[in-house]
């Protein structure tokens, strides 16, 4: 097409018709400006489809981070779970003149505090997205809005679980003394046969830190504080984590 106008061009000139040259002179840049405007709509179409498949390879990922946080979440609010509500059977044989066999006592400790509360979700992905400003990439603004604050409540949690494990190292410190024994709760819970350490023919017991008001204090303020750990944080995260992976479903295209 451009041949064409240069041709026709160049027979104008050569039979001095300006006007009509200047006519397809102007013709001639118009198809110029056209070309190059297609040019770009096809570039910025390419770019937008670039875009639109990085976005749904980000949202698959974090749709199957948030799926693994979540099981991960679950599970520690059983263990959590238990762990309190083993520690309120130790308050109530402490309300009672019925002791608990040393056995029973063993275990009860052990579940209660021996494990540790501490959340950690996968967000490799969601990490790195942050760090290399590719969170912008998600167009949704909700979503980016929630993915934000997702991590400050994860920050949130943290300080929480460091509070819970202080309240717990206070009762686990009770036993590092003369008078309760630590391996009495791991020859009767079984610890000491899953470790291949020796059992002892004859245990100390520990019956006598019922008796304890220094001990109750603690356990009170272990049993509340993992409470509020589940209701005041986990229950609240489950929640958003939900929020979440139904708002990313609602982006990924089929």
């Amino acid at each position: 097409m451009l041949k064409f106008f240069r041709n026709i061009r160049k027979k104008m000139v050569a039979e001095k018709k300006v006007s009509n040259y200047l006519l397809y002179a102007i013709g001639e840049i118009v198809l110029v400006v056209i070309g190059i405007l297609i040019a770009l709509a096809i570039n910025n179409a390419n770019e937008n489809s670039v875009k639109k498949e990085k976005e749904q390879i980000y949202l698959l990922g974090l749709q199957d981070e948030f799926q693994t946080s979540k099981l991960k979440l679950e599970e520690l609010i059983k263990v959590n779970k238990q762990s309190y509500e083993d520690a309120k059977k130790i308050l109530a044989f402490m309300e009672t003149d019925s002791l608990p066999s040393e056995a029973t006592l063993s275990n009860l400790f052990l579940n209660a505090f021996a494990f540790d509360i501490s959340f950690n979700p996968n967000n490799s992905l969601l990490n790195e997205m942050i760090n290399s400003g590719s969170l912008k990439d998600v167009r949704n603004p909700r979503l980016r809005l929630l993915l934000t604050n997702w991590v400050s409540n994860l920050e949130d949690i943290t300080k929480q679980e460091v509070m819970l494990d202080a309240e717990r190292t206070k009762i686990i410190d009770m036993f590092r003394t003369e008078q309760q024994s630590i391996k009495t709760i791991f020859n009767l819970s079984g610890v000491s046969g899953d470790l291949g350490l020796p059992n002892a023919s004859e245990n100390q017991s520990n019956l006598s830190i019922l008796n304890s008001t220094a001990f109750e204090n603690n356990l009170l303020i272990f049993i509340l504080t993992s409470i509020n750990t589940e209701t005041t944080h986990y229950t609240p995260l489950m929640q958003s984590m939900d929020v979440i992976l139904e708002t990313i479903e609602g982006e990924i295209k089929e």
